[in-house]
């Protein structure tokens, strides 16, 4: 495993493809006009034929930058055959339905982060974030002015049908690669890790490198993200695997003591929002309380958003119910 990888996320730059393990490679491709610059999607090269975990933005530059690095790789994006999508965000899922278009590969995904699933029992995400932003306590205009902006931005259509929906621990074999699906949820609600039987496992977006893990949006009455994190790290952690293959930042090894740290890290955020909601506070109380990167004032409303929504995860995990 190349440390370019890590050294081009720290100089925020856009890595060029990195070969993660014998037959694996890390392919980033650019986001244009978004903050996280890139995401990596993994090529696996099997017996059965390429294996893609996770398809990036839909968006022609994407595509485009997708096959050339294909391609530089020695490897054709008409022979991929499987699609293993960690989570149901437009970063995760972009060009999955055009990847089956030209290449016939079937595609994979948690059954909660299905799109058709997630309509017909939370709603959409617009749906979703409405009804969380409600929990908050926030006043009326900041509400209306966080749901307006998420509008202005949702340009994901929410359609990709999948091939297999997982709803369990489910093995798949591509001749001689096994790889292991793993529900892993707290990110989204249908987030899957899954393990290459190499000593690998695929983390999308539930345990980067460095930094906090997003939880979910709180819209239902039973939703705890905050406690399916907890419990999808420790899940990760006893997974055994060597290197973890992150969508964001870099692949890493100490898999375990990884899992470990970030769990420390979302138990001292639980403890905090503990301390703090004793007098009854609800998120948008607690959210300017919390030790973000930068203070409250000086964030800018999409990260507001963000940090609401979390806050509310985290509240929800300690009182029960988001008040």
């Amino acid at each position: 495993m190349s440390d370019a990888h890590a050294a081009s996320y720290r100089a925020r730059q856009v890595p060029a493809p990195v070969q993660v393990a014998d037959g694996v490679w890390g392919i980033p491709i650019p986001l244009h006009g978004s903050a996280l610059r890139y995401v990596t999607v993994y090529l696996v090269d099997t017996g059965d034929g390429p294996v893609l975990v996770d398809a990036g933005y839909d968006h022609p530059t994407c595509w485009a930058s997708f096959q050339r690095s294909v391609e530089s790789l020695g490897h054709r994006v008409e022979a991929i055959t499987t699609v293993l999508l960690t989570h149901n965000h437009p970063d995760h899922v972009g060009f999955a339905a055009r990847l089956r278009e030209v290449s016939g590969a079937r595609i994979v995904m948690g059954r909660a982060d299905d799109f058709a699933t997630a309509h017909r029992t939370r709603g959409t995400f617009l749906a979703q974030l409405r009804a969380a932003l409600d929990l908050t306590g926030a006043p009326a205009d900041v509400v209306d002015g966080m749901y307006a902006d998420a509008v202005a931005v949702a340009e994901h259509h929410e359609t990709l049908r999948l091939d297999v929906a997982l709803d369990a621990d489910t093995e798949f074999r591509f001749g001689d690669v096994t790889i292991h699906a793993v529900p892993a949820p707290g990110h989204t609600y249908g987030h899957t890790v899954y393990v290459d039987a190499r000593g690998l496992v695929f983390t999308g977006d539930t345990m980067m490198a460095e930094g906090p893990t997003q939880l979910a949006i709180v819209s239902r009455p039973d939703d705890d993200p905050a406690g399916d994190l907890l419990r999808s790290l420790a899940r990760i952690r006893d997974l055994g695997a060597a290197i973890a293959c992150p969508a964001h930042q870099f692949p890493y090894r100490d898999v375990a003591a990884r899992a470990d740290e970030l769990s420390a890290f979302h138990r001292g955020e639980v403890d905090r929002v503990r301390d703090l909601a004793g007098d009854g506070a609800d998120a948008w109380t607690l959210a300017p309380r919390m030790p973000w990167r930068k203070p409250w004032d000086d964030l800018g409303r999409g990260t507001r958003r963000f940090s609401l929504m979390h806050t509310l995860a985290l509240l929800r995990h300690v009182t029960g119910a988001a008040r």
